[in-house]
């Protein structure tokens, strides 16, 4: 299969969701493909429980690691909110996978604000040009695979399914990044996001 020549890639989430990993492991890939990247947290704070959103920018060369609105080939929303929030980066011809998780926000949980009810319904309503959007429940198919901590393996094997880029390569990326015992989880949880893509394509 042949290689990316350029591929921008925004993992958005909450602190704890393993956004961060996700970007070290797509840099991984990079590396293994021979192409630059480069992988930056722009936006929020990684602690548990704030928004974080973490852009990957893949390419022959890579200038500047910001993706700018509309230009975001993928976007890995790793909870529903995030992935509104985030939405306009994504370009028309796009891929945004959503995670149909809630978490609310302080504001909402103390009751100064109500979470947006209908996200992937209102994704859908606005998503333009040919851009797609594939919801579906990651956290339950990571706890399928063996660990709820695996849901951004399951991410990752989502957008990896739409991708031109070898499947061994990013097998050969979870070894490298993942200590032997975490291995085989991650492997299952990253073909569990593969399988429901190429499920919902069918359709």
């Amino acid at each position: 299969m042949s290689q990316p020549v350029s591929l921008n890639i925004a993992l958005v989430g909450v602190g704890g969701q393993g956004t961060l990993v996700a970007g070290k492991l797509l840099g991984t890939v990079a590396t293994l493909l021979g192409l630059d990247v480069k992988v930056s947290e722009v936006h929020g704070m990684s602690q548990r429980g704030g928004s974080v959103v973490t852009y990957v920018r893949i390419a022959d060369h890579v200038n500047s690691p910001l993706i700018e609105p509309a230009q975001a080939d993928f976007i890995l929303a790793f909870e529903e909110l995030e992935a509104l929030r985030w939405a306009y980066l994504l370009k028309a011809g796009g891929s945004m996978m959503v995670n149909t998780l809630k978490i609310l926000p302080a504001t909402v949980a103390i009751g100064a604000s109500a979470y947006p009810q209908d996200i992937v319904e209102e994704l859908d309503a606005k998503a333009h040009g040919n851009s797609h959007i594939f919801a579906f429940d990651a956290q339950k198919l990571a706890d399928e695979a063996g660990s709820y901590k695996a849901t951004n393996l399951v991410m990752l094997g989502a957008m990896a399914r739409l991708t031109t880029i070898d499947p061994a390569i990013f097998a050969e990326a979870i070894d490298k990044v993942f200590p032997e015992k975490l291995r085989a989880v991650n492997h299952t949880a990253f073909q569990s996001g593969s399988d429901i893509i190429k499920y919902k394509c069918e359709f």
